[in-house]
């Protein structure tokens, strides 16, 4: 455990964890960092198994295009200093309207992430024990995670063929209704009063199966019936608060119905729920870390988490794509979607400090010399929290949510 890492000379730092194994200076997953960055911050970085809760892999949909480009998924993770990432896709971001063609495209993108994935020389967490590992071999992983339940279709069987296949993480609800719905989406007028019987029924199987429960996109009275009933806690993975608003009034606008307000957040953390803090609204790194300190004081440091809703590897798009969501039917490619939620897209909006080229995870603010973690971890000491509350909010809250999803599971 890091006690006082503030005291600490680049001399002493390196001293100090050669003792606990190999020294970050020889190992290929911190050597990069030790140039130029404050050791204090590469202490902090090196004993967190750092996770981004909600973090987008663009990959192919359709099965002419698996794999895709190739992609250098372990250099990004390597720079950003997560140790995980919740790698996440959605299959709404083209108009769904045949049969099976929403179970068509999850059961692809999961293909396209097994060869990208076997392609690093990673592989899939399933389980606490999984990520701990993981760290312990400074071996980057991930979390399989996809963003609504647009592939059931009402055949609640199909989540546990996606537990065989990895999944340990479902938002139940993202921009678009599924055919067979869920519940209300929070961007978009009520219609089903909420949690639907079938919705009920994967939050069911999801605690049975050991799967994480995100609530994010949900609207109150989803949200409300849906911690009701999980006996597992559950998570909303990237928002923010709706009091932290920026400085770009156009991108406020736009991500404001995505925000939550105090006594929503305290309500997930009443039930024991963690909330992840996107970067959406914050120009720079001490802004976000402002913003994470703003929900701390709401609802405590045992709640929050890091959920940037970014890339960490470039955008793609089918070459069959004719016109992002809501357009056409396309095979795939999760490029920009008009009407939809665009912050994953080339070309999103982004506030004065943001780069314009698309959300990268490790390219957020213009600036940045470090990659994400390292740099949001050097933002927070600055605001004023401990070593052991970055280390919580880092991932060591979504390691115990994890946990107690998974416990007992393969």
């Amino acid at each position: 455990m890091i006690k006082s890492p503030s005291t600490w000379s680049r001399r002493g730092f390196i001293t100090a964890i050669a003792g606990t194994g190999t020294a970050l200076m020889l190992n290929p997953l911190y050597s990069w960092a030790l140039e130029g960055i404050d050791p204090k911050v590469a202490a902090i970085v090196a004993a967190t198994i750092g996770v981004d809760t909600h973090n987008h892999i663009d990959v192919p949909l359709s099965k002419s295009e698996i794999p895709g480009p190739k992609i250098d998924l372990t250099g990004e993770m390597k720079q950003s200093g997560f140790s995980a990432i919740c790698m996440t896709f959605a299959m709404d971001y083209q108009r769904l309207t045949n049969p099976g063609e929403a179970y068509e495209r999850f059961l692809n993108g999961l293909a396209s992430m097994d060869q990208q994935l076997a392609n690093s020389g990673m592989k899939r967490s399933l389980n606490l024990a999984d990520l701990q590992d993981a760290h312990k071999n400074k071996q980057p992983t991930v979390i399989q995670s996809v963003e609504g339940g647009h592939f059931l279709e009402g055949q609640i069987d199909r989540l546990a063929v996606a537990y065989g296949r990895g999944l340990r993480h479902i938002g139940l609800l993202h921009d678009s209704d599924a055919s067979t719905p869920l519940g209300d989406v929070y961007t978009n007028p009520p219609r089903w009063g909420g949690l639907t019987e079938f919705g009920a029924a994967v939050v069911k199987e999801s605690n049975r199966l050991g799967i994480v429960i995100d609530l994010t996109h949900c609207d109150t009275a989803t949200v409300a019936a849906a911690i009701k009933l999980s006996t597992k806690p559950v998570m909303f993975s990237h928002t923010g608060l709706d009091t932290q608003l920026g400085s770009n009034p156009n991108m406020a606008n736009m991500m404001k119905p995505r925000l939550i307000s105090k006594t929503e957040a305290k309500v997930l953390a009443d039930a024991g729920a963690i909330i992840g803090v996107w970067t959406h609204l914050a120009d720079s790194a001490l802004e976000y870390a402002q913003n994470i300190r703003a929900l701390v004081d709401v609802v405590g440091v045992d709640h929050v988490c890091i959920g940037t809703d970014t890339k960490l590897t470039g955008s793609y798009r089918s070459p069959n794509d004719k016109g992002g969501f809501g357009g056409p039917p396309a095979g795939g490619g999760q490029g920009p979607r008009p009407g939809g939620d665009t912050s994953h897209g080339q070309g999103g909006p982004g506030g004065p400090g943001r780069r314009m080229g698309g959300d990268r995870t490790n390219q957020t603010w213009d600036g940045e010399k470090f990659g994400f973690f390292y740099t949001v971890v050097d933002a927070m000491l600055q605001t004023g929290f401990t070593p052991d509350e970055i280390t919580k909010i880092g991932g060591g809250n979504f390691c115990r949510v994890f946990d107690a999803a998974t416990e007992g599971k393969g």
